[in-house]
């Protein structure tokens, strides 16, 4: 009982601030190329280390 009592008030505050984040995130004015490159490049990076093993 005790960890639902501390787990369901975490659970609330993540949920209010992606809601807060996804509204925030749609009324700026974001360049999506940039951002897609970014998670492009850190998206290879994790590849590349699973497939070669270093880094």
């Amino acid at each position: 009982m005790i960890r639902f009592v501390i787990i369901l008030p975490l659970v609330v505050v993540a949920f209010l601030l992606l809601v807060r984040l996804i509204k925030d995130v749609k009324n700026a004015n974001i360049d999506w190329t940039g951002v897609t490159t970014i998670v492009g490049f850190i998206a290879l990076a994790f590849w590349l280390r699973h497939v070669t093993g270093m880094g």
